[in-house]
C-alpha cells in the first residue's frame, strides 16, 4: 500500500508539470472503456444533514493497525473538498502520520440538477463554504452564506458519527481546507474554535472576505468574557509566493484572532513556492509534517524551528517508565505508593489541561535515575527549550569548573574583579570599582548604577563593547560603587561580569570552555547558547537545552560536582553556590527564597520536617530543583507568566519521595 501511495504522491506533486503537455497528447489517446479504480482502504459512508436533509458522503480511511488494538484511540483529520484532496492527504499521511483516521466530507450529493449542470459536482462548495450572504448577479441561482449551517452539520452529524462509531481521540481533531474550503476553515476557527484542535488553512483568504470576518468577529468579541483559560488551537496557514495579494488579508485575519480574549493560538504562517494551484501539493505535504509534530512528543523537525512556532501537543505524553534513549540519562520505574503515583498522574492531567499555567515538561529523577517523564503543550523530548534566567545557574557551574581546573581559586572570589581583566583601563573606571568582586557579582551585589536609556545607545556600538570592552564601558558609565550601591539588584549586568572573567582566565574562549569542559562532558550536544553583543556567551539568559539535559545539570549538583567519579565542579565552590546566604529584595520573590551564586535556596516543609532545596530558576517556569537529602532532582520547563507550579511540586511530588 505504501508503494502505491508513494506513486500517487509523486504523481500529484508532478501533476503541474504535465498539464502543459496534456492538450498535445490527448488527441492521440483512443477512447477505451474501463472500470473505476476502487481504493479498498476507503470506506464510503452516506450521511444526511439532519437539519437541512441534504445528503453527503464521508470517505473514511483507517490506519493499517486499527483492527489490531481495540484499546487504542486515534486522532482524526477532517477535510472538505474531499474528492480534490483525498489522494494528496492519503499519500502524505501514509509516510508522515500513519496513526490517523482521515475523514473526507464530500460535496452535496443531491444538489439540484441545474446547479450540477452549470457548476459541476462541486456546486455545493460555493454555498456551503461561504459565510457572506451577499447575492452575486453573475450567479443568481447560488444561495451564498450557508457556512453556519454546514458547520452545524459537521459538528452535530459528521463528528458525532465518527465519535459514536470509531475509536476517536477527542483531544486531537484537525481540519484541512484549501482555497474556498480554507476560507471556510478560517470561519470555523473564528466562530467555533473548539470544533477542532488544529487548523490547516491553505491559501484561505482574499481582501474581499475580511470585512465579513471583521463584522462576525465584532459580534463575537462583544460577548466574550476575559477567562483565565482560553481555548487553544494550533494553526497552520500557507499560500503561494506568487499570491502576494493574500499577505494583507491574512495579516488582518491574524490580528482579529489575536485580539480575541478567549482564544489562544500557536500560529505558523508560511509561503510556498508557486501560485494558487502549484503551491497546493507543497502545502498539503508540509502541513501534514507540521501536524505530525503536534501528535508526538518526539519532534520530526530540526531544532531550528522557533519555539513560538511549535504547536501545542494534542495529547500529553506521560510515563512512569521512561525510555532509555542512550543519551547518558539512566532510567528506572517510578516506585512510590499507589496514592502518591495517582496524585502525580492527576497533576499531569491538570498541567495538560492548563489548570496550573502553561508548562511544557516535568521530569523526576530519583537516585540519579529518571523515573517520571512528561511533556505538554510545546514540550518535545528532542527539542531544546529556552532556559531564561536558569542560564545564570549554569554560568555559575561553568565558573565552578574553572575553579576545579585551577584557573581560579576560592580566594579569587573576593579579589577585585578588574584584577583579572588586563584589557580594562583602571584609570577610566568609576570610583570604588575595586569593591566589585566575583562574590559580589555572583550574589547580584555588583553595585553598578547605569542609566538604562543611555545604555541602550551604547548597545548599538558592538565594537566598543567587544570582549572586555563591555566591562570597561559599564565601569566608565556607572556611578560610584559604594556600600549603599552594593545592594541586591537582580539583572544581567552581574552575570556578564562573571562571564568576562571566565573568558579572561580560561585557555581559549569561554564559549569553547563551556562546550568542552561542561556540556561535552555531560553529553549535552543539542543546545543553543546565544552570543552577547560583547561576543562572549550570554550569562544571564538566551540559552536552550533539552529537558533531559537539564536533568544532567541537576544531577551534577546532586552529586556535589562529581560525574562518573570525576570531580567536575569544585565541591567547595558548589556548596557555597547552592547555599542561601543572601536575601533577595524583589517584591515578586517568595519571602522564604534565598540566593547563593546564581542558585536559589529554600526550605520545603513536609509534615514536621524541612528539606533543604536548591534550584536554578528562569522566567516562564524553567527550574532545575535539587533536594540532596531525598536524592531527588526535578526538572520543569514552561512558558507561563505567573509561574506558580512550585506549589504543586511541593505539595504533591516531593512528599511522595519523603516516604521512600
Amino acid at each position: 500500500m505504501k508503494i502505491t501511495k508513494l506513486l500517487i504522491l509523486t504523481l500529484i506533486i508532478s501533476l503541474q508539470t504535465v498539464f502543459a503537455q496534456q492538450n498535445s497528447v490527448i488527441k492521440n489517446i483512443q477512447n477505451v472503456e474501463g472500470s473505476s479504480l476502487v481504493l479498498p482502504q476507503i470506506q464510503v459512508v452516506p450521511i444526511k444533514d439532519t437539519e437541512t436533509a441534504r445528503n453527503y458522503e464521508l470517505y473514511i480511511e483507517l490506519p493499517e493497525d486499527y483492527s489490531e488494538n481495540n484499546n487504542k484511540t486515534y486522532p482524526v483529520l477532517y477535510y472538505t473538498d474531499a474528492m480534490w484532496h483525498l489522494e494528496m492527504l492519503s499519500g502524505s499521511t501514509e509516510f508522515m502520520l500513519e496513526d490517523v483516521i482521515l475523514v473526507g466530507i464530500s460535496w452535496q450529493k443531491d444538489v439540484a440538477e441545474d446547479l450540477r449542470q452549470q457548476y459541476g459536482a462541486h456546486a455545493s462548495r460555493f454555498t456551503d463554504y461561504s459565510f457572506w450572504k451577499k447575492t452575486n448577479p453573475n450567479h443568481p441561482k447560488l444561495k451564498f452564506g450557508q457556512a453556519e449551517n454546514h458547520l452545524a452539520f459537521i459538528r452535530n452529524n459528521v463528528i458525532q458519527y465518527m465519535d459514536n462509531n470509531y475509536r476517536i481521540d477527542p483531544d486531537s481533531r484537525s481540519y484541512f481546507g484549501y482555497s474556498l474550503s480554507g476560507a471556510f476553515g478560517a470561519y470555523i476557527l473564528l466562530t467555533q474554535p473548539d470544533t477542532f484542535n488544529n487548523y490547516i488553512l491553505g491559501s484561505p483568504l482574499n481582501k474581499g472576505l475580511i470585512p465579513y470576518l471583521s463584522e462576525i468577529n465584532t459580534k463575537l468579541g462583544a460577548s466574550e468574557s476575559n477567562e483565565n483559560n482560553p481555548l487553544h488551537a494550533n494553526v497552520y496557514i500557507a499560500y503561494g509566493t506568487l499570491e502576494k495579494e493574500k499577505d494583507e488579508p491574512i495579516d488582518e485575519y491574524l490580528k482579529l484572532l489575536k485580539n480575541r480574549k478567549n482564544l489562544s493560538l500557536s500560529v505558523q504562517n508560511k509561503t510556498m513556492e508557486g501560485d494558487h494551484g502549484t503551491a497546493f501539493p507543497r502545502v498539503a505535504v508540509e502541513s501534514v509534517a507540521w501536524l505530525s509534530s503536534l501528535m508526538s512528543h518526539v519532534s520530526n523537525t530540526n531544532n531550528e524551528i522557533s519555539f513560538w512556532d511549535i504547536p501545542h501537543l494534542n495529547k500529553a505524553f506521560v510515563t512512569t517508565t521512561p525510555e532509555d534513549r542512550t543519551d547518558g540519562v539512566s532510567v528506572d520505574t517510578l516506585s512510590v505508593n499507589s496514592n502518591d503515583q495517582n496524585a502525580i498522574l492527576k497533576l499531569s492531567e491538570e498541567i495538560f489541561d492548563g489548570k496550573h499555567g502553561n508548562y511544557d515538561a516535568v521530569l523526576i529523577s530519583h537516585k540519579n535515575k529518571l523515573v517520571f517523564e512528561s511533556y505538554y503543550k510545546k514540550g518535545r523530548i528532542n527539542l531544546p527549550h529556552g532556559q531564561a534566567s536558569a542560564v545564570k545557574g549554569y554560568t555559575s557551574l561553568v565558573l565552578g569548573r574553572a575553579i576545579q581546573m585551577g584557573y581560579l581559586s576560592m580566594e579569587d572570589l573576593h579579589k577585585p574583579l578588574i584584577s583579572f581583566l588586563k584589557d580594562v583601563d583602571p584609570k577610566k573606571v568609576a570610583k570604588g570599582t575595586e569593591k566589585i568582586t566575583l562574590h559580589k557579582a555572583l550574589t547580584m551585589h555588583g553595585g553598578l548604577t547605569i542609566d538604562r536609556d543611555q545604555w541602550k545607545e551604547f548597545e548599538k556600538d558592538s565594537v566598543r563593547l567587544k570582549g572586555q570592552g563591555l566591562v570597561q564601558t559599564l565601569l566608565e558609565q556607572s556611578g560610584p560603587i559604594t556600600h549603599e550601591s552594593q545592594t541586591y539588584l537582580y539583572g544581567n549586568f552581574n552575570p556578564m561580569l562573571v562571564m568576562t572573567v571566565i573568558d579572561a582566565v580560561v585557555p581559549g574562549t569561554a564559549e569553547n570552555f563551556i562546550k568542552t569542559e561542561l556540556l561535552d562532558k555531560l553529553g549535552i550536544t543539542e543546545y543553543k547558547w546565544s552570543t552577547h553583543i560583547s561576543g562572549l556567551p550570554e550569562a544571564g539568559s538566551r540559552a536552550s537545552i533539552m529537558s533531559r539535559d537539564m536533568l544532567k545539570l541537576g544531577n551534577l549538583v546532586l552529586n556535589k560536582g562529581k560525574l562518573n567519579g570525576e570531580q567536575l565542579i569544585s565541591a567547595e565552590y558548589l556548596a557555597k553556590a547552592t547555599s542561601g546566604f543572601v536575601k533577595p529584595t524583589q517584591d515578586w520573590m517568595p519571602k522564604d527564597y534565598r540566593y547563593g551564586y546564581f542558585w536559589y535556596q529554600t526550605l520545603i516543609k513536609i509534615d514536621d520536617k524541612s528539606y533543604d532545596t536548591t534550584f536554578a530558576w528562569g522566567g516562564g517556569g524553567q527550574r532545575v530543583i535539587v533536594i540532596e537529602e531525598l536524592d531527588l532532582t526535578i526538572v520543569i520547563s514552561g512558558h507561563d507568566r505567573e509561574d506558580k507550579i512550585m506549589t504543586q511540586i511541593s505539595e504533591i511530588i516531593i512528599p511522595a519521595f519523603v516516604k521512600q
